[in-house]
């Protein structure tokens, strides 16, 4: 793919970063959401939590999931960080990718399950919980890139020759 230009990049990762976040976001909500529903003896409560899970699952989880994944891979297709050249990019890039899956084909038909039943059980409530931890995982490696570069990485920069490797293009970290 080609690199994408300055302002396309810095965009791109404002929304990338954005759109993350507002996943993090969504999944908090549905946590707390399940929660209230699992646990409250009221019927009415236990309903409305299940309904406003709905909302969230018919609106926000797929398009927010595909867009995050969507987003961070141009992004690492088109800068020098590359998919496949470090292994926080990788495990990140995976991750994603199974997370995705899990709320297209397990978390929205469990939410629109819960939603007809009109209450939650609890793999409602563990689904948010372990999607939760797996998006602060991402986002703690997003910030310290922690690890190295993966094989394919290595190879890389030895076939860069004795000048500057491929991902120490500027003496600077840019966003």
């Amino acid at each position: 793919m080609k690199p994408l230009k300055r302002s396309a990049r810095r965009s791109l990762l404002v929304a990338h970063i954005a759109v993350s976040v507002g996943w993090l976001g969504v999944t908090v909500g549905l946590l707390a959401l399940a929660i209230t529903a699992f646990s409250t003896a009221d019927p009415a409560t236990a309903r409305a939590a299940t309904r406003a899970m709905k909302v969230f699952g018919d609106w926000l989880i797929v398009p927010v999931a595909l867009f995050s994944l969507f987003s961070g891979l141009v992004l690492a297709l088109g800068t020098p960080w590359g998919l496949a050249r470090h292994r926080w990019v990788w495990t990140k890039f995976w991750l994603t990718l199974i997370t995705v899956a899990l709320s297209v084909f397990s978390l929205r038909p469990g939410i629109d399950e819960a939603a007809t039943r009109g209450t939650v059980d609890a793999d409602l409530v563990v689904a948010p919980s372990v999607a939760t931890a797996t998006y602060l995982f991402i986002t703690a490696i997003s910030v310290l890139k922690p690890w190295g570069p993966t094989r394919r990485g290595h190879r890389l920069r030895r076939s860069a020759g004795a000048g500057k490797g491929v991902d120490e293009r500027t003496p600077r970290r840019t966003a």
